[in-house]
């Protein structure tokens, strides 16, 4: 079972919310996919194993074979190469890396390289494995990375949490395909109110079944809270807002273990959404 936690903004609760799962359930895989600022590691604390580089391809032109017939800047849907009368340019940050110039190239005068776009790490915490990403300062496109981070999930995995950017854009579109649940992480403010529905409506396009963790219970108002019931969305767990688990956060200590009896509310909740599925 792969369930994605999620949340509309940043600072919501949900990396704390997906590192606790993880080591309520044991046996279960964390998979960080927040890649421009992955925190998930600070609070599991797992002995990497491993590290290898992400890569992505870009095009190369010899422009000894090149005509500057205009095929591949024409075919590029993204814009990032460029062909002048008697010089190409490649802008490979705005590049993809799908390959359709090298393929629309009737010259054949275009090769692809590797250039490095992030780092790939794995281990593990007594049960709980760990397999996350780091992007490269500067590396406009959290995507390709992401997807070279799910591929290392072992198919065998009997739960992964995958931990999402905030947001509904690319990355966290891409860290949700394939997920059988979606956990979205909401506060009662009516800044996260807002950005929760904005959640809501991209799950509902998708038909992804989901449900809600309230976190910071007690601060801002009860919007959220009538708003998921009148619309019968369930309500998974909900966490108060207590300074001492603020401080164990900032220690880089995870919430089941600052407070080891909200294991219990977590197994209840994993257990809600096996019967959901």
């Amino acid at each position: 079972m792969r369930i994605t936690v999620a949340s509309g903004k940043g600072g919501a609760g949900k990396t704390s919310v997906a590192v606790s799962l993880a080591l309520a359930a044991g046996q279960a895989l964390y998979v960080d996919c927040d890649v421009e600022e992955p925190d998930g590691a600070l609070l599991l604390h797992p002995h990497l194993t491993w590290e290898e580089e992400a890569t992505l391809s870009m095009p190369v032109v010899d422009e000894g074979r090149c005509d500057f017939c205009k095929a591949c800047s024409e075919a590029c849907q993204f814009h990032a190469i460029m062909v002048l009368p008697h010089k190409v340019l490649v802008f490979d940050k705005m590049c993809h890396g799908c390959g359709t110039c090298a393929f629309v190239c009737p010259q054949r005068a275009i090769s692809e390289i590797d250039r490095s776009i992030g780092l790939i790490q794995g281990g593990d915490r007594d049960d709980v494995g760990y397999i996350g990403g780091r992007l490269n300062v500067g590396e406009p496109m959290a995507t390709p990375l992401i997807r070279q981070v799910k591929a290392k999930i072992p198919q065998d995995a009997p739960l992964v949490v995958l931990d999402a950017p905030p947001g509904v854009a690319c990355p966290f579109v891409e860290t949700l395909r394939g997920s059988d649940f979606c956990l979205v992480v909401a506060e009662s403010t009516p800044f996260g109110f807002h950005d929760y529905l904005l959640v809501e409506e991209y799950l509902r396009e998708l038909s992804v079944p989901f449900g809600v963790v309230q976190n910071k219970g007690g601060l801002g108002d009860d919007r959220l809270l009538c708003h998921l019931e009148k619309e019968g969305i369930p309500l998974l767990l909900s966490l108060p807002y207590q300074r001492e688990w603020s401080r164990a956060y900032s220690l880089g200590v995870p919430l089941v273990e600052a407070e080891p009896s909200l294991s219990e509310g977590f197994l209840e909740l994993l257990g809600t959404v096996e019967a959901r599925l």
